[in-house]
């Protein structure tokens, strides 16, 4: 899973979320499941590493968007981000490597 991860959040950074999406669930999905995987934690811990990449450098599309309407430097604005994204890599490893935090809900509806 650190493998998976550490790719999701590579690629992450590099490209959209929406085409990654579409070209990387019916790669990976197969492959997580025969680990013993369930889907939906899969699902979640992808939409979390994306996530996470939309507002990384270098492309960074939500970070490079945020700049712009408030009108300050990339720069500025990721020395200001660097706590968050510790925070961030925690939650991930988290939410990665014990299952019930995201899939509790799931026995709650």
């Amino acid at each position: 899973m650190l493998m998976v991860n550490l790719l999701l959040l590579v690629l992450g950074m590099l490209m959209d979320m929406g085409v990654l999406i579409l070209i990387l669930t019916p790669i990976l999905l197969p492959i997580v499941t025969q680990i013993g995987m369930n889907p939906i934690h899969f699902c979640i811990v992808m939409m979390l590493n994306l996530g996470i990449g939309l507002c990384t450098p270098p492309v960074g599309i939500s970070l490079m968007v945020g700049c712009g309407v408030g009108g300050v430097s990339i720069e500025r604005t990721i020395k200001s981000l660097l706590p968050f994204y510790l925070v961030m890599l925690v939650v991930l490893g988290l939410v990665t490597f014990i299952p019930a935090l995201s899939l509790g809900l799931l026995t709650w509806l």
